[in-house]
């Protein structure tokens, strides 16, 4: 736990990891609370703008009776049991059931399609789903090619070949002993996106939960405090919305707040907070450019944020200023991965704070931009952000994939993949991913920065950038664009865009093509799919004459 009243510094310096020989989320997030302060509020559920509420003594029974029945079902430790469902109290407790069974929790996001279901439930050898009735209905033509699944159970009423949630809880004991588990059993395996090749389990221990505790305290401002109530429009299939909001909010007693919308509505982000009085939120850079596009923010919304944290991808000068002026707070921009999250992170409070930077490490983390050696780059020059191990954060391995496990370490270093630079400072800028940075000109160009710049002009909605060939200069920056209600799509607008680029970052930076399109893809964490563009962008460029 961090503590305030010390600078960075002091609490860098002191901080040390106190990890115990045994520890068990699923009894952390749920029992530990009920036995002490039974009647506190764990979970709030918004549906359709009414609220439900749960306790942790109900967290606590309802776990356990499920924990009793999926036993009985044929569970037991180590089964890989995965998480079909929206933010809900159902996802709660299943999460909370599944570690005190010592299986592992696999969570996966409702929007996935059949294929992608299928590959992860395959890959990780799933043996139980808990789903609703949409998740229910994708399962179906699966389950003939899903050998290891035995038991569905489904919320609401019980369909084909799946037992009712609701049954299941209601007939099973409160009264259950949590398997004893340290902190390196498994307890999780979270997929990575996929984006470089096909995605990957991460594997996770219990230490997991304990390792992200300082890494939630310092964009949040030292939580929790005095009415502190936090949200995510994240998903919790992410690890961002699992461990960056449900399960750490739960093992600190701060109350969570889920909600059921399916794609993000910056107007509806808004009424929910207000609504909810939500004070500590976790909201993605994209969606912070979507409520950028929302009018008159404080006079319309009676917001009681205290604290707004970002990440996932770069945030970016421009949203970073507007948080300021719309919201009255400073966004705390923090960074992690999903095999080692959450270990840089910005804490205005402590006034760790620099617009265009991600932060600096946070206590209990071993953070340096490396060569692809592990050697450290100097102050300036760009190289992989590396986290060091051991970590209580970082992943036990792949999933079955000891050579993909060996190749993301070069000796004692975790490399993450992503391009970053630290200053004289010791703050880290992010660059973006090896695949997403633009080669131009001799310039080595991160995408983020452009993006968001271009996300300041009045009619940008979102927008892309992407790296296209260029016999020149190598490549080019293009942009693709979204734009805003009441704009029409012109030459004067594409040349205007450029030029405001042009003025605010660099003569190098601009994007020398911009293309207007109806829609972005994102993944399901609310990321940009640059890669989607930036194979569309080097198609065109086979195809351009000369």
């Amino acid at each position: 736990m961090l503590e305030r009243g010390e600078g960075y510094d002091r609490l860098y310096a002191g901080f040390g990891w106190s990890i115990p020989a045994r520890f068990n989320i699923g009894v952390a997030v749920a029992d530990a609370w009920a036995a002490q302060a039974p009647d506190r509020i764990a979970l709030i559920d918004d549906i359709g703008g009414e609220a439900a509420t749960m306790s942790y003594r109900g967290l606590a029974e309802r776990s356990n009776a499920l924990a009793n029945a999926m036993r009985a079902l044929g569970v037991s430790r180590g089964d890989r049991v995965a998480l079909l469902l929206p933010q809900s109290f159902e996802t709660a407790i299943s999460h909370v059931a599944i570690y005190k069974l010592g299986a592992i929790a696999v969570p996966l996001a409702l929007l996935f399609g059949v294929e992608a279901l299928e590959y992860r439930l395959q890959t990780a050898g799933v043996s139980a789903v808990v789903t609703n009735h949409a998740g229910l209905a994708k399962l179906a033509p699966l389950r003939a090619r899903l050998p290891s699944l035995h038991t569905v159970i489904v919320t609401g009423e019980a369909g084909e070949g799946a037992r009712s949630f609701a049954t299941l809880v209601a007939g099973g004991s409160t009264r259950f002993e949590a398997e004893e588990t340290g902190p390196d059993d498994p307890a999780m395996m979270i997929f990575t996106s996929g984006t470089t090749g096909p995605p990957k389990g991460a594997l996770h221990g219990h230490r997991v939960l304990l390792g992200h505790v300082p890494g939630v305290q310092m964009p949040h401002e030292f939580l929790p405090q005095p009415g502190d109530r936090l949200w995510t429009p994240a998903d919790w299939a992410w690890a961002g919305g699992l461990l960056n909001v449900l399960l750490p909010g739960l093992l600190l007693g701060v109350p969570v707040v889920s909600s059921r919308a399916e794609k993000f509505d910056p107007e509806a982000a808004f009424a929910l907070m207000a609504r909810r009085q939500v004070r500590n939120a976790f909201i993605p850079p994209t969606a912070l450019r979507m409520m950028k596009t929302v009018s008159g923010v404080r006079e319309r919304f009676a917001l009681s944020l205290r604290t707004v944290g970002s990440g996932g991808e770069a945030l970016g000068r421009e949203t970073y200023d507007w948080a300021r002026g719309a919201l009255g707070l400073t966004i705390n921009e923090f960074y992690g991965q999903t095999e080692c999250n959450l270990v840089l992170s910005s804490c205005a409070a402590l006034g760790v704070s620099r617009a265009g930077a991600i932060g600096k490490p946070v206590p209990g983390h071993r953070v340096a931009i490396v060569d692809d050696d592990g050697h450290a780059r100097p102050v300036g020059e760009a190289g992989q952000i590396a986290v060091r191990r051991p970590d209580p954060v970082m992943f036990l391995e792949y999933w079955q994939n000891p050579k993909a496990t060996a190749q993301k370490f070069v000796g004692d270093w975790m490399l993450t993949g992503d391009q970053g630079i630290a200053d004289a400072d010791g703050y880290v800028h992010f660059f973006g991913r090896d695949d997403d940075v633009i080669t131009s000109a001799g310039y080595r160009i991160g995408p983020g920065e452009i993006e968001d710049c271009l996300t300041g002009h009045p009619a940008v909605a979102l927008a892309a950038a992407v790296g296209k060939p260029d016999p020149i200069r190598t490549e080019i920056v293009k942009a693709y664009v979204v734009l805003k209600d009441g704009h029409v799509p012109s030459e004067a607008l594409k040349s205007e865009i450029s030029l405001w680029v042009r003025e605010r970052l660099s003569a190098h930076e601009y994007p020398r093509e911009v293309e207007f399109v109806d829609s972005m893809p994102l993944t399901t964490t609310g990321k940009v799919i640059r890669r989607i563009f930036r194979d569309r962008a080097r198609r065109e460029a086979r195809s351009d004459p000369g």
